[in-house]
């Protein structure tokens, strides 16, 4: 019998189970279960929450057990039924001036009321499947959105932290400011300076130490050590006061205006669902840096993310809690923290309810002072400069100032609508606004088109063209990624009369920033028809896949005279392995050394071939690839980019960075940065080394390449590229002292520094974002990227050039499995290789 198939001894006393035909198996009984991760993740989660829910809860207005309602119910109903398993839902800051706004206007038994009717919203349009429109609004109105948020809870909140009263609303604490300064309480002062100090420096720890310390909250912390100052100190202040639950105020019937309360209705649905998406999103980030969650977690349920926030929000107004929504903070402290499933959500609002319970006198310790602290630090830290940054490279700050003007001085809801309306003014103006220019130089005409070429800018482009004299070179330059058929047709007709006239036309497109020109407009072929020169764009095309460059070359035998059957090398479309341009792919080329440490291997099938070294096979397989792939490059490449060398070949290379990378074979510069011919000047070696200048140790050739790249191309940045598994890294890790000095050991001393910087325990690690280095190697791949940074400005050109403001230097991962680079982005605790991520990035 085989032994694949389970044999099971005959026996009667065993009754047999029947099932029906096409019935699933039923399904064996499942028992509870906690990891132990998740466990510890609801801990680190619950002791940031408690703090913030009763801080959030004394900027409200609201009573503070409602924060603790809104942060358990957050955790064990939106945590339960919520599409985003490791999202963590409470009170949020962003929620507060919205909240504060309906306490003051309707009281609290109507904005319970209210939550729960938004609750009920938030539900239909889960039901409805709208929640990806959500994210349609425009980022820029988001990030004001929050800012003004953020600035009313801080200005509010700093009149707690004086010993004082907030007004109503921030024109009022604006104004009462000078005179809450001028009496000022200092025991109160003291308290909130003390939380801040300890909120600041907290995660800023150095050491080993630090890092240990580090996994306590710093919002804990702070807030513990204020009560706990406050307590020795004997100071008089004002403190948590958690009334009895017997007497805890629930929902009840909406009172007022109707127009008033639908608007209260919509503007708690908005920002509750949009801060809850948009943070779902943000979580997916964050799962996708740890490797082995995607798989169980998988990606966010937008939809049955807003059904389970509006269920949450049903049942926290119920009870009598603040509205609920997805909160970043918690969110990704339950991430970092190591939580694998939604267990660990709804065990931190098992331990809210708990300390609710339980912790009622020790909470009451708590000086509303340094609650206050806490809260003006969150809301501080929503004016994101991050933010700022990206919606100025984006052209959009007009766009978020309106924003956050708006929710600081009329409420969220008009602050969001005035964004609204300027992001699609601003939209609608960057459509019909089109820049059209004429100039001659040395002959040649340019027509210059800056923005989208529509309808409403024919007349002009029109009148512009026909300034070109007959019988001349014109340039027609496209700066726009839009032309609609009436712009076409337009200049199709002009082009073709022109060129009727004894004229030629060029059409390029020329991007804002880069020193060459690429095409800017996809035009059909029929526009450019005999005569016309064609788009010289300086960028070749995005990388094709490879055909036949991963399948595995038969064992082939040596011909009759020791030569291959070329035949027999060849893949179906007989280009033996090059890409759809005829270039080789990944692993086809590269440094081969004696160790083997920076060896460039292809694919199995080219291993294979050159197993037969010292044969005939061996000799003609190398040979005739080269053939070949020289052979592919003239039928498919040569034709494409002939024009564009020949343009490089007569005004010589100008390149904008320098890219230092190593060797490897796996490496294809042009494919992961995406440029063509003299886009980069390319120094490649071994472990992507720089050696120190001006010693015994240096290198003339590494040296040289950079002092002519700085000092006469006049590059503008320089890159330092490491990738996963480099050879010379494991070489390094792997040495010992002494033994023969090969010329590969000699070279490899050059990397010693980054072997030291990585064993110096003072020094902070590079790493990389959402996720640790993988092993050993890849720690000393980053590190060393970052110790060449170093050895570069050691050279007296680079060091003027950066001086000077004329030089940036870039640091660069590319991990070759998952086919993904990573920038140097740096972090307050190290230096941290991030994703490169298109939306950053300007226009």
């Amino acid at each position: 019998m085989s032994a694949c198939v389970p044999t099971r001894a005959a026996d009667s006393s065993r009754t047999e189970r029947t099932q029906q035909a096409h019935s699933p198996p039923p399904a064996p009984p499942r028992r509870f279960r906690v990891a132990g991760a998740d466990l510890s993740a609801s801990i680190a989660v619950f002791l940031i929450a408690l703090p913030l829910s009763l801080g959030i809860a004394l900027a409200t207005g609201a009573p503070l057990q409602a924060g603790l309602v809104a942060a358990a119910v957050g955790g064990l109903v939106a945590g339960r039924l919520g599409g985003a398993p490791l999202q963590v839902s409470g009170p949020a800051a962003g929620l507060t001036v919205v909240t504060a706004d309906l306490i003051h206007h309707y009281g609290w038994r109507t904005t319970c009321a209210i939550t729960v009717l938004a609750g009920c919203a938030q539900i239909g349009l889960g039901c409805l499947r709208v929640a990806r429109t959500a994210l349609a609004v425009s980022p820029a109105i988001v990030h004001g959105m929050l800012a003004g948020i953020g600035v009313t809870i801080a200005v509010a909140q700093l009149h707690i932290v004086l010993g004082g009263t907030p007004q109503s609303s921030v024109l009022d604490n604006l104004r009462s400011l000078p005179h809450q300064l001028a009496n000022l309480q200092p025991a109160a002062v003291s308290a909130s300076v003390l939380t801040l100090t300890l909120l600041l420096l907290w995660p800023r720890i150095p050491g080993r130490a630090g890092r240990l310390l580090r996994r306590v909250p710093a919002a804990l912390v702070a807030v513990a050590g204020a009560t706990l100052a406050v307590s020795l100190a004997g100071l008089t202040l004002p403190k948590v006061d958690l009334p009895s639950w017997s007497s805890h105020a629930l929902a009840g019937l909406p009172e007022g205006p109707v127009l008033g309360l639908v608007a209260a209705v919509l503007t708690t649905t908005l920002v509750c669902s949009v801060q809850s998406l948009l943070g779902a999103v943000a979580v997916d980030k964050l799962v996708t840096g740890r490797p082995e969650l995607p798989a169980r977690v998988g990606r966010s349920d937008l939809n049955r993310e807003l059904f389970g926030q509006g269920a949450a929000n049903i049942v926290s107004g119920t009870l009598g809690g603040l509205p609920v929504a997805g909160v970043a903070v918690r969110s990704s402290a339950n991430v970092n923290a190591g939580a694998v499933s939604r267990n660990s959500t709804m065990l931190h609002g098992v331990l809210v309810v708990v300390a609710a319970l339980l912790m009622v006198p020790i909470l009451e310790f708590i000086p509303l002072a340094s609650l206050a602290a806490l809260v003006m630090a969150v809301g501080i830290q929503m004016v994101s400069l991050h933010h700022i940054r990206t919606v100025t490279r984006h052209r959009e700050v007009l766009v978020y100032v309106v924003t956050t003007l708006g929710v600081v001085f009329l409420g969220v809801l008009e602050g969001v609508a005035l964004g609204i309306a300027v992001a699609v003014s601003v939209a609608l103006n960057r459509l019909a606004h089109t820049r059209i220019t004429h100039e001659e130089k040395e002959g040649v005409h340019y027509v210059h088109v800056r923005g989208q070429l529509t309808f409403l800018a024919v007349p002009r482009l029109t009148r512009t063209l026909h300034l070109v004299p007959h019988e001349t070179h014109a340039v027609v330059e496209l700066d726009g990624s839009f032309m609609d058929h009436a712009a076409y047709e337009a200049l199709h007709d002009w082009q073709n009369t022109h060129i009727a006239r004894s004229g030629s036309v060029e059409l390029t497109g020329c991007r804002a920033g880069t020193r060459n020109a690429e095409p800017a407009v996809p035009l059909p072929p029929d526009l450019a028809p005999a005569g016309v020169i064609p788009m010289a764009g300086c960028r070749c095309r995005p990388w094709t896949p490879w055909r036949n460059h991963q399948c595995e070359l038969p064992q082939l035998a040596p011909a009759p005279g020791g030569h291959l059957d070329g035949a027999a090398a060849k893949g179906p479309d007989g280009n033996g392995g090059t890409d759809q341009s005829g270039t080789s792919g990944p692993g086809a080329s590269g440094v081969v050394s004696g160790t083997g440490v920076a060896s460039g291997t292809g694919s199995d099938g080219d291993v294979k071939a050159r197993s037969h070294a010292g044969s005939g096979a061996g000799r003609g397989s190398s040979g005739h690839e080269l053939a070949r792939g020289i052979s592919a490059f003239h039928r498919n490449t040569a034709p494409l980019v002939r024009d564009e060398l020949a343009r490089l070949a007569r005004e010589g290379q100008r390149p904008t960075q320098l890219f230092l990378t190593c060797a490897d074979s796996r490496l294809v510069t042009s494919m992961i940065t995406s440029s063509g011919p003299g886009d980069l000047f390319v120094v490649r070696n071994v472990g992507n080394l720089v050696p120190l200048p001006g010693q015994e140790s240096g290198d003339d050739s590494v040296g040289a390449a950079i002092e002519y790249a700085v000092d006469v191309l006049k590059v503008r940045s320089i890159t330092v590229c490491g990738h996963s598994g480099c050879g010379a890294m494991q070489a390094l890790l792997s040495s010992e002292p002494g033994g023969a000095q090969t010329p590969l050991k000699r070279w490899l001393r050059h990397g010693l520094p980054s072997l030291e910087r990585m064993a110096d325990e003072s020094r902070p690690w590079a790493g990389i974002a959402g996720r640790a280095p993988a092993d050993a190697v890849e720690q000393l791949c980053l590190t060393n990227v970052v110790q060449q940074l170093e050895h570069l400005r050691g050279h007296e050109s680079v060091d003027r050039a950066l001086r000077e403001g004329e030089l940036e230097l870039h640091g660069m991962y590319f991990h070759v499995g998952e086919a993904q680079a990573y920038l140097l982005v740096g972090a307050y605790d190290g230096e941290l290789f991030d994703h490169v991520r298109s939306a950053d990035l300007p226009a």
